[in-house]
């Protein structure tokens, strides 16, 4: 027998898991559906999702544009720390998810439901950000997880389901890919991606087009920071979500921002995913560059130390933890001075920098220069390399 539940907070997307967990719970547990769609900047229809919602026996439906929230308080913060997941992802999902999932216990308690619930698998990694998320916040919330509960265990049973139901979703037969889509990326994962072997067929990206045919010749531009929060381009200020949509807009004509990744996903499990990331590619390429001149050698060495782990909580789900918000405030405090002037090229796949200027910056052609100064004196070296030698040659000294 189901456990009593008497309202759900449905995080809805209308894509087809949500779209069939909305008419399941609500067959299931015989109660109150509200269902709560974020805008984080993903190119949908929202009155088509809103349509969805209605007919499927939604009770209230939820829509709010989220765009600045994401990317002025999970996005930017995330890149303060020039923050990546093995090397090589922009954590577009990650830094998604805990946004979603705070909003959705806001309605949750508005509306005096008592329980909330998600589309993710139980073989991802969403589920543990979402609701990690929903336990940080209130202990004691009812969690339904569809995919751990019920016996459709594949996309195509979904698929019937829904088809069963008269329900109207986007994932068909012949692209059943899973795509998350905000402001900072696009992913896709499941189908022929499951494949590692496989390219990715051309057909399937959306934000950039194909570094081949992109245009033949390079664009250049400035990128202004503020204490290591990016406000302009080209010298025109922007907004946090006008900015990341125009750098989008930008790295998408140029082919920039494609990754092709077999990741560990928290559970443990490899999986292989296609993403784009056109805006945050070029965000995180210009804010190393903006650092490499304004912050001092040893705390950014410390603060890069830190970027494994400080990923890898993103990445597991733990935004709301403790030692999180501690490592973002030494991560703001490091960027106090990063502020001034990147040049970039974007070009065919690619962005370079090439050129980088601040008020605040440390580099002094003075000293770095190769021809003559008048203010370091080479003859210093010479002590200096015999003392940091010294541990060097006492154990040769010793056996000798």
């Amino acid at each position: 027998m189901a456990e009593k539940v008497n309202k759900v907070v449905l995080a809805y997307s209308g894509g087809l898991d949500t779209s069939v967990i909305l008419k399941w719970i609500i067959e299931k547990y015989d109660c109150e559906v509200i269902t709560f769609s974020a805008n984080l900047g993903q190119d949908e229809d929202i009155e088509q999702i809103r349509t969805n919602a209605q007919n499927t026996g939604a009770s209230q439906i939820y829509i709010d544009d989220l765009r600045e929230t994401f990317v002025k308080d999970f996005v930017f913060p995330a890149f303060r720390a020039n923050v990546i997941y093995e090397g090589q992802y922009l954590l577009g999902t990650s830094l998604a998810r805990p946004l979603i999932a705070q909003r959705q216990m806001e309605i949750a308690k508005l509306e005096g439901a008592d329980a909330v619930s998600h589309g993710a698998t139980g073989k991802g990694n969403d589920q543990v950000r979402f609701e990690l998320a929903y336990l940080s916040i209130d202990p004691a919330i009812k969690i339904i997880a569809p995919w751990r509960q019920w016996g459709l265990t594949s996309r195509s049973a979904l698929m019937q389901f829904a088809k069963s139901h008269n329900i109207s979703v986007p994932a068909t037969h012949e692209k059943p890919y899973s795509t998350d889509w905000n402001l900072l990326h696009i992913s896709y994962e499941g189908g022929v991606l499951e494949d590692p072997w496989i390219p990715a067929p051309e057909d399937i990206y959306t934000l950039t087009v194909s570094p081949q045919q992109a245009p033949d010749q390079p664009e250049i531009i400035e990128i202004e920071f503020e204490q290591g929060d990016p406000i302009a381009i080209n010298g025109k200020p922007l907004s946090p979500a006008e900015f990341l949509t125009e750098l989008n807009r930008l790295g998408g004509i140029h082919g920039v921002g494609r990754v092709d990744i077999v990741e560990n996903r928290y559970v443990g499990m490899k999986s292989r995913g296609i993403y784009e990331t056109p805006g945050g590619t070029i965000l995180r390429t210009a804010h190393m560059a903006m650092e490499s001149i304004t912050l001092d050698r040893e705390v950014m060495q410390l603060r890069d130390s830190l970027i494994p782990k400080y990923a890898a909580l993103i990445y597991n789900g733990f935004w709301f933890s403790p030692e999180r918000h501690v490592m973002q405030t030494m991560i703001d405090e490091t960027q106090q001075n990063v502020s001034g002037v990147v040049k970039i090229e974007l070009y065919k796949g690619t962005c370079r920098v090439l050129g980088r200027k601040s008020e605040n910056s440390l580099y002094r052609i003075d000293f770095a220069t190769f021809e003559d100064d008048d203010v370091y004196t080479q003859k210093d070296a010479d002590g200096f390399i015999r003392l940091n030698a010294l541990r060097l040659r006492i154990p040769k000294m010793r056996r000798e």
